[in-house]
């Protein structure tokens, strides 16, 4: 570590280190051995960067506000908090930044994501599907209906 003060490098000792952020970074109080200087560094894990694979062949980076915007859509105007959607965004996040892959199709977070609408709010999860899928005519809809639990 370079002293902001001397910049002396890797001559400092830590004096303190403490959990910030639940757990997520640590803070790190240091002395600079020449010119006994302090100052604080934080640590923390870099966060794998996701990048959603479209079905046209284009990559985007993986935006968290994009999956958000979907389930609010699918969910506008049906019984469902805004705690239970930031849980279901949570959820699917937390499943995509698990599965330890840079790429991710966006298909695999379609079908995620109409998995979980299902068990959340059957109206929901048929607006979505009806969009994802491209639903031209009643028939489609019909058939996913009829395949939901009475």
């Amino acid at each position: 570590m370079r002293c902001p003060y001397c910049a002396a490098l890797d001559k400092d000792h830590v004096l303190d280190s403490r959990p910030i952020r639940e757990g997520a970074a640590i803070r790190r109080r240091r002395e600079c051995e020449s010119c006994l200087g302090r100052f604080t560094t934080f640590e923390e894990v870099e966060e794998l960067r996701l990048t959603v694979l479209k079905s046209n062949g284009t990559r985007e980076p993986f935006e968290r506000s994009k999956l958000r915007r979907a389930i609010e859509l699918a969910c506008k105007k049906r019984p469902v908090s805004d705690d239970a959607l930031s849980q279901l965004v949570e959820e699917l996040e937390r499943l995509l930044y698990t599965r330890a892959e840079r790429e991710v199709p966006s298909q695999v977070i379609g079908e995620l994501l109409m998995e979980k609408l299902r068990a959340l709010d059957t109206v929901a999860y048929v607006r979505f599907a009806s969009v994802y899928r491209q639903f031209e005519d009643v028939r489609e809809f019909r058939e996913l209906v009829e395949r939901l639990p009475k």
